[in-house]
């Protein structure tokens, strides 16, 4: 490739990258409460895919940047949580995130898919639920 071809890539890359975080914050800022929770799980459960893919290919680097942020997310998604008004709830979900943390520990330590499999499948879970909360708000 010229080096013109390798600078329109790069431009092109740049211009998608840009349009992404716009889109991307665009969600944000309309987004309700609940839906930015939901975002979250999705960007998990994309980082979760990335990082089974990286640890198949053996990109060790790639793997811990995807790992890093599915903990970050974690991080967020306990931090979210409301132990005033469901104090029950929100202690078993924090005991799972801390859960979900540690494995996703393990998974970056011994290149683990298994883990990263068991934690997806956890959000998967717990999102079908929040989901599941939204509707009924909306509908109610």
């Amino acid at each position: 490739m010229t080096t013109v071809g390798k600078n329109v890539t790069t431009s092109a890359n740049t211009s998608i990258d840009a349009y992404r975080q716009l889109e991307l914050q665009t969600k944000v800022d309309g987004a309700t409460p609940h839906e930015l929770i939901d975002m979250l799980f999705n960007g998990a459960r994309d980082k979760l895919n990335q990082a089974e893919g990286y640890i198949e290919r053996g990109d060790i680097e790639a793997r811990t940047a995807a790992v890093n942020t599915v903990v970050e997310i974690l991080v967020g998604l306990q931090a979210s949580l409301d132990h005033d008004k469901g104090p029950d709830v929100a202690g078993n979900l924090d005991s799972l995130y801390d859960y979900m943390q540690r494995r996703m520990f393990q998974a970056n330590a011994d290149n683990d898919l298994v883990a990263l499999r068991e934690v997806r499948d956890l959000l998967d879970t717990v999102q079908s639920a929040w989901v599941a909360i939204g509707v009924q708000v909306s509908a109610g």
